[in-house]
Formats: structure tokens, sequence, C-alpha cells
């Protein structure tokens, strides 16, 4: 790796976004209500920039800020679907926001700066880096949680979520002190280089006691079992678009830090946290596939969904492999595409210029609203995994992963949850294509929240056809993280 001191031009997407949120944040605080309508388009668009100037860059490791920071291939391309993703969950927000009557420049603003952190989360290089960019991300978050102030179920939302992110917080920073108390140093290159020169010794106990506590600190944000208690509620409570957000964005960020911090400093002693991260996919499957049978309300539905579909991308990160990275990396795109699409389409839920949430308001959309439910029906067979959709590939990939690491009872439990968690999304094609019609949803107020649905629904059909830059984009950032 290139040692680069205080350069910033490793992290220029990153300081373009912070400067883009100080001048918007100044310019919203002098206009004031005239610049609600412009700061969520200008805010899309500045995600959007940052992901240019991410594509193409060179993926040769770069370090900067002395070394708590990396630029690479991995990192490029994580922050690639980040900024996407994040982009995709603020065009489905403009109605709501309008609706619901809180049309505010806070909302796109506090976006903004979370999805900074999760930026800086994907390259952070040393414990410290992971726990500033960790908390930088989860601030905005509890807010937009709770942005519906006077609603109670927003309220509750964001404050179990704070709460709850708070203890998160102190288990990661504790963990944290043990790893550097027991190794000395607090950056992932220097540990891997000793991990390396000890030929892989065992750990120090300490270290493998801060090492699971790191772990669980990043399983909450994954809202992984046993970490998943804040999210049926939160998804349930928090406004629409937060929620879509919530489900894409900070667990790729998530999903990135870990695996950098297993396969990096942690690659040498697999067999130290394999254990554990095997345990924590197979509670996760199994949660997401059976607590979301009973369901009523499609949010807490969809967050039981989430459950399980973190555990069966930690099946690829438990494979230990390279291969194993690459799938995370495939199925964790593929996820961030089909949860955009299924929220822009419960978002597209409104009646009587009501937003509804009961799965059995589907009922009969097909005669009513017949390309709505064509794509909800794409989504709900894509995230259960049939085949030709592209949700099929993403656990294809995984499970492969699984096998060829000999693995395969692994693989098996993921097959078999996935078979139980195909009823209830089954449940909801059948309710809107042969139950009796309910009345009907109001047309849609604007044109974005159809043309985002459309797009997703397009890319997670036509995955099969050109599975391509998507598959070796991960290829290559898999590579890039495991230096080979």
């Amino acid at each position: 790796m290139l040692g680069s001191g205080f350069d910033l031009s490793p992290a220029l997407p990153e300081a373009f976004l912070f400067v883009a949120g100080l001048a918007l944040l100044a310019v919203a605080a002098w206009r004031e209500r005239q610049a609600n309508g412009f700061t969520l388009p200008l805010v899309a668009l500045s995600f959007l920039v940052a992901a240019l100037l991410l594509l193409g860059r060179d993926p040769t490791p770069t370090l900067a800020f002395d070394g708590h920071f990396v630029a690479d291939g991995f990192a490029n391309f994580v922050k690639v679907l980040i900024l996407l993703a994040a982009a995709g969950s603020l065009l489905l927000a403009p109605a709501w926001l309008s609706d619901e009557g809180v049309e505010r420049f806070e909302f796109p603003l506090l976006a903004l700066f979370s999805t900074l952190g999760m930026a800086m989360m994907v390259s952070a290089n040393s414990l410290l880096a992971l726990y500033m960019a960790l908390e930088l991300h989860s601030l905005p978050l509890y807010v937009l949680a709770a942005f519906k102030r006077d609603e109670i179920r927003a309220t509750e939302a964001g404050l179990k979520y704070f709460v709850l992110g708070a203890l998160a917080s102190g288990l990661l920073l504790y963990g944290c002190s043990l790893v550097y108390g027991f190794t000395g140093t607090l950056r992932f290159d220097v540990l891997a280089s000793t991990f390396a020169g000890k030929g892989g010794a065992v750990l120090p106990l300490g270290a493998i006691v801060g090492l699971v506590f790191v772990v669980a600190g990043l399983a909450f944000k994954l809202a992984a079992v046993p970490f998943h208690m804040w999210t049926p509620d939160v998804y349930e409570g928090a406004p629409t678009p937060v929620t879509a957000f919530l489900t894409a964005a900070p667990k790729l960020a998530a999903f990135a830090l870990l695996l950098r911090l297993l396969f990096q400093p942690f690659a040498t002693y697999v067999d130290e946290w394999q254990q554990v991260v095997i345990l924590v996919a197979v509670a996760s499957m199994l949660l997401g596939a059976f607590a979301a049978i009973g369901q009523s309300n499609i949010k807490r539905l969809m967050a039981y969904s989430s459950i399980g579909h973190v555990g069966y991308a930690l099946v690829g990160v438990a494979a230990g492999t390279g291969e194993g990275v690459h799938a995370v990396l495939v199925y964790l795109g593929i996820y961030l595409v089909m949860s955009i699409g299924t929220f822009g389409c419960i978002l597209m839920m409104r009646r009587q210029g009501r937003y509804v949430e009961a799965i059995q308001d589907l009922a009969g959309l097909s005669r009513s609203r017949p390309l709505m439910a064509l794509a909800l029906a794409l989504f709900m067979f894509s995230l259960a995994g049939i085949p030709p959709l592209a949700g099929f590939f993403g656990k294809l990939y995984v499970f492969l992963a699984a096998i060829r690491a000999d693995l395969v009872w692994l693989a098996v439990v993921g097959v078999l949850t996935s078979v139980i968690g195909a009823f209830y999304y089954l449940r909801i094609v059948k309710i809107m294509y042969f139950d009796e019609p309910a009345e009907s949803f109001d047309p849609l107020p604007r044109p974005g929240l159809g043309l985002v649905v459309a797009a997703t629904a397009v890319l997670v059909a036509g995955f099969p056809l050109l599975p391509g830059p998507l598959v070796e984009s991960a290829q290559a950032a898999a590579r890039s993280l495991l230096g080979s």
C-alpha cells in the first residue's frame, strides 16, 4: 500500500459530499421554506456525482489520513452501490413528504451526512476510523427514523433505534479497546502484517473476545439475530422512505466493513470467527423464514424478510474464501435493487389521500393496477429466489460458495429456509391476483416514484440477460480486498 499522509485525493468523493452538504445546509438555512423544493434533488444529484468520481478510479490501495483511510477497488465498488441506493431511496420520498406535510430540507441533508458516514465506513482502515464513521452514519438515521415527530409510531421507532444503537456502539467500542489493548495497534494493515508474521499463531484470548464484541456491534447494524430486536418496530414506525433507505444502503456499508475487518487483519484466523458467523447466519435465516409468516403489515413483513436476507449473505461470509466475498457482493447488489423496488410499490399504496400498509389492502390489485401488481410480483418472486429472476442468482452464488468451502449443511439450511420463506412472498402474489378486489389505490401524484419502480423491475427481470457488469465488478472488488 502507498502511504499518502493527509493527501485528500483518495477521499475526493467523500470530500465532495462533505462540502456539498455544508453548502446546501448554509443555503437551505438562509432560504428556509424556499429550500424545501430544491434540496432533495440536489442531494440526489450529489450522490450521482460522487458515484461518477468513483468510476474508473485506480483500484491500487492508497492510504490517507495517516493510514486510517484506504481507497481501493473494493471500496470503490461498494461506495458506488451505496450512493446509487441512497439516490434511489431519496427519489422515492418527494410524494410522501408532500402528502404528510413534512417537506423540509433537513430530510435529504440528514440522508447525505449518513451516506457520507457509510462511505467512510467502507474505507475505514483502523478501529478508530471504523467507530467514527459508524457514528457519523448512525446519528442522522436516528433522527430520520423519528422524522414525523408528531406521530407516536415514528417517535417510538426513533427512540428504540437510538437506545439500542447506543448499546451496540458501546459493545463495538469495548471490542475495539480490547483488540487494541492486546495487539497494540488500531490499523488494519498493521494488524494484518503482525498476524501474518506470527504464521497463524493463536490469538490472545482478549483479542478474540474483542473481535466478538466488534462483530456483535456490526451485527446490530446488519439487523442479524440475536441483535435484530429493533428491526420490526423501526421498519414499521419509521417513515416509509426512511425504511427504504434503512434496508438498502446501511446494510451495504456494514457488510463491507465486516468483510474488510474479517478478511484483512483477521484473515489468518478464519477458524476463530467462522463459527460465530455461521451461528448468526443460521439464526437469521430461521427467524426470517418463520417470523414473517404471521405478519399482516407489509413493512413489518419486509423487516423480517431483511433479517432472513442478511442471513443468506452471511453464508457467503462464513465460507471464508474469495469466492464467498464475491458472492456476498453480488448478493448485496441484487438485494438493494429488490428492496428499493418493493418499497417503491409500498409507497404507491395510497387510498383517499392516506397511506395504507396492510397486506390485505393489496387484494385484487392486478385488476385495478396491473402494472403495479406485475412489478410487485416480480420483486416477491425475486426475493423468494425463484428463477430466472435476479434473486435466484444471488442465493445461488452464496450457496455455491458455502458448498465449495465444505459447508454443505449450511447451504442446505439456506435452501430449506428459502422454501419456507417463499410462502409469505407467494401469499402476497396470491392476494394481488386471486382475492376479491379491495378499493383501488389513488393515482400517482408524481412520476418519479413510478420511474424508480419500473427501473428496478427491469433490472430484476433483466439480470439473467446481462449479469456481467455486476458479477465482474464484484469479482474485481473481491480480488482487491484480498490483495490477489
